[in-house]
């Protein structure tokens, strides 16, 4: 499962501490196994459902989120040098994983993506960073996870979790109109 992952989201290989990757591929696909997908039926699941009958799947928009969020963490660094410290590995890991809680707010019925019963009590930045918690993934990338939506207002507290809700309100807001 590990190599389809990673076919399906290259951008895990920007990630440049070895072990830090390799613990943020294990989260999706121990997310995969335990939300009863298969890797392939990611490229189907809506990256919201807040959108009725969008065409963009979870994995675009994951990959949209994680390369928006890598520019703007460029140019802030290109224009502010040491001005703004951005740790790029714990950006990318939690661009990555920001959405990954999706995997338990969603369920399939009858060919419709719709909220699953976990889904319904917990959003997806609550039991995504519950989940990613588990693999002991460092607090900066869980503060990431659960700040990247309404759940986080006034509550981001890093350079990288300000960059990653703004790129994925970008990306919703553009898909939204």
């Amino acid at each position: 499962m590990k190599k389809k992952i990673i076919s399906l989201m290259p951008e895990f290989q920007l990630i440049r501490n070895e072990s830090l990757r390799e613990k943020t591929i294990r989260v999706w696909e121990q997310a995969v196994r335990d939300g009863s997908w298969e890797p392939e039926e990611l490229l189907d699941m809506p990256f919201t459902l807040l959108i009725p009958n969008t065409d963009v799947n979870l994995i675009t928009h994951t990959r949209a989120v994680t390369l928006c969020a890598l520019k703007i963490a460029t140019v802030l660094v290109e224009e502010y040098g040491e001005k703004v410290k951005i740790n790029q590995d714990f950006l990318l890991s939690g661009a990555l994983l920001h959405d990954v809680g999706k995997l338990f707010e969603y369920a399939r019925e009858n060919g419709r993506f719709v909220k699953s019963k976990k889904g319904k009590l917990l959003r997806h930045p609550i039991s995504g960073a519950a989940f990613a918690a588990k693999f002991e993934m460092p607090d900066e990338i869980i503060h990431i996870i659960a700040a990247h939506s309404k759940e986080g207002d006034g509550a981001r507290n890093t350079i990288e979790a300000v960059i990653v809700n703004h790129a994925d309100f970008v990306n919703f807001e553009s898909l939204k109109m």
